[in-house]
């Protein structure tokens, strides 16, 4: 497997692999990584859909991509995730899946067009004050301590941040700053987050940083995601002839390991509750996506709490069961020990009249019922004690959704903490109070609240412990590679993997592991397209350097009469040069 960029490969055709009519495939779970690793196997490995096999514990696939209308409690969205143009796997993979929507037509098509006639951008990215705009302004208020900080992980070697926290390379300064409030609450850091992982992202975005504060950077699809990409994903499979396998509980693989050579033998599961075996030989590929974070995830009601879930969740189980064969298959431990820093909880908000979505559009500046873009991504509430930011996509997020209501999704990075309004923490509150503290960071009169949260909402909240469990603390070797060392027939796939550059918590990072992994195991001849390499790029340097400073020129900096001089003798050796129109187009000198 290697990398590649340019149109030269990203349009080719691969040969087909040697021997591929007599491989066959099992993939252990059905979230995106998965599909994405099927799909890849068919298309490119031009493996018979028939020989791959999905083995799925629950009911339904889609793993973390999920949108339910259950006909108990109503409509379900656990998470969003956010995408952007250079997410180089994931549109690979769905220029080949065709649309379901409009026949004819691939995803990337209609995804494409979507979001030219609809750009995403935000009206209002922080409020404060019930409602009010918190006048953020667009700037990332960086003090010159807190920029230095930032430029100073950048340029660290990765192995000098292994289990390294954010707050161990970051001042209060830092966390004191808009840059900390609009990261932390797009990308779910917290302050105990990987240095390493924060580093990663600073990197991946780099082109980015510009977009932070109003999302223009930011593409979202038609319908939630399990709808939207999902639902096509697996029609293509189907279409191939693959085997969905559900209600199939992993419980571990067996391996022949001989010096450097480990060869997968023997997949032990339960399938309906009886215990099974699936016998293996050198001809069989085993993808297992280890570790998942919405692992034991709980759901609540209206009047009933969704309550944490402390028991160890299966995909946990399987990968510390294939790790204790061999050290090359990682430590999940590191990952999925500390309930307390990976949780956080989300709520599925649907309004059911009119005077909900009246607060929605004074503060989103759109009307939600327009079927465009409404609030552009999160609107974080800057004083709230939950840290609490909430999200209204393009309507309906459902399909089935009636016309008149607006589904909302509502997340708290602080879960243990009393509300501003209802004086308990998030978790321990039920979605009829969860949708009370919200109302009152939109500035609905405290006396109409309550009813308000009666009769105009219904709520679902999701408690779910391990959804930042891949921001953990970490160091070389705590994520296995995608395909081990000495493996033959074996590759893990999904957010717990390690694949250099990219960065977790993206669907891009379960696509490019998925392609990854089948390149490698069927030694496809063609380039998985390289991450975009905007950290080696100086125009984006240069831009995010200016927006972090708020567009202020480097000699407006309180400088010392030294640095004041160097910066003029600087000046004059660039002049008339095209590292001086760079500056200049960048609006740093």
């Amino acid at each position: 497997m290697y990398y590649s960029n340019g149109n030269y490969e990203a349009f080719a055709r691969p040969e087909k692999p040697e021997g591929v009519d007599k491989k066959s495939a099992y993939l252990v779970g059905s979230g995106l990584a998965s599909l994405s690793a099927a799909a890849f196997l068919i298309r490119d490995g031009q493996m018979k859909g028939s020989n791959i096999h999905i083995l799925e514990e629950s009911d339904i696939s889609g793993g973390a991509l999920d949108g339910i209308n259950d006909p108990q409690k109503g409509f379900i969205s656990r998470g969003g995730r956010e995408m952007d143009n250079h997410f180089e796997c994931l549109w690979d993979l769905f220029r080949s899946i065709p649309s379901i929507e409009t026949e004819g037509i691939s995803v990337l098509d209609e995804y494409y067009w979507l979001n030219k006639h609809d750009p995403n951008y935000s009206l209002m990215r922080a409020t404060e004050n019930r409602g009010e705009d918190a006048h953020t302004d667009g700037k990332f208020e960086l003090s010159e301590k807190a920029s230095m900080e930032i430029m100073k992980v950048f340029f660290m070697r990765e192995e000098d941040l292994y289990d390294k926290r954010i707050n161990d390379v970051f001042s209060e300064e830092f966390f004191s700053s808009n840059f900390w409030l609009y990261w932390s609450t797009m990308f779910a850091f917290q302050k105990w987050s990987s240095a390493l992982e924060m580093q990663r992202y600073i990197k991946r975005f780099v082109h980015h940083v510009g977009g932070l504060p109003d999302f223009k950077a930011l593409r979202f699809t038609k319908y939630n995601q399990y709808e939207s990409l999902v639902l096509p994903l697996m029609e293509y499979l189907k279409s191939y002839g693959v085997d969905f396998q559900y209600n199939v509980a992993v419980t571990n693989v067996i391996f022949d390991i001989d010096k450097d050579k480990k060869v997968a033998k023997k997949i032990i599961c339960t399938r309906d509750g009886r215990d099974d075996e699936i016998s293996l030989t050198e001809d069989d590929l085993v993808f297992v996506t280890n570790g998942s974070i919405v692992d034991n995830s709980t759901l609540g009601d209206d009047d009933h709490v969704p309550e944490i879930n402390y028991s160890e969740g299966n995909s946990w189980k399987v990968w510390k069961n294939i790790a204790a064969q061999d050290s090359v298959f990682g430590r999940p431990e590191k990952f999925c020990n500390s309930i307390e820093e990976t949780n956080w909880e989300s709520a599925t908000v649907t309004t059911l009249d009119k005077r909900i979505p009246e607060y929605i559009e004074k503060i989103s500046k759109r009307d939600p019922f327009s079927g465009k873009v409404v609030t552009g991504g999160i609107v974080t509430i800057k004083d709230s004690n939950w840290l609490m930011s909430w999200t209204v996509n393009r309507q309906p997020h459902f399909k089935s959704q009636p016309d008149d209501q607006i589904v909302v999704w509502v997340y708290s990075l602080l879960t243990d903490v009393p509300g501003n309004y209802i004086k308990k923490s998030m978790k321990d509150c039920t979605g009829k109070e969860i949708v009370q503290e919200w109302l009152y960071h939109l500035g609905v009169p405290e006396d109409q609240i309550e009813e308000m949260s009666e009769t105009g909402a219904h709520c679902i909240p999701c408690m779910m412990p391990y959804i930042t469990a891949h921001f953990a603390p970490r160091a070389e070797g705590d994520r296995p590679n995608v395909v081990p060392d000495g493996c033959t027939n074996f590759a893990f796939i999904g957010q717990f993997t390690e694949t250099p550059r990219d960065t977790v918590f993206t669907i891009e990072y379960s696509t490019r592991t998925a392609m990854e992994a089948v390149y490698t195991l069927l030694n496809i001849d063609r380039g998985v397209p390289e991450v975009y390499g905007s950290k080696y790029d100086v125009r984006c340097l240069l831009d995010a350097t200016s927006k972090m400073r708020d567009g202020k020129k480097i000699t407006d900096a309180g400088l010392s009469l030294e640095a004041k001089l160097a910066i003029k003798k600087i000046k004059g050796k660039i002049a008339g040069t095209v590292i001086e129109d760079l500056l200049k187009e960048y609006n740093l000198i």
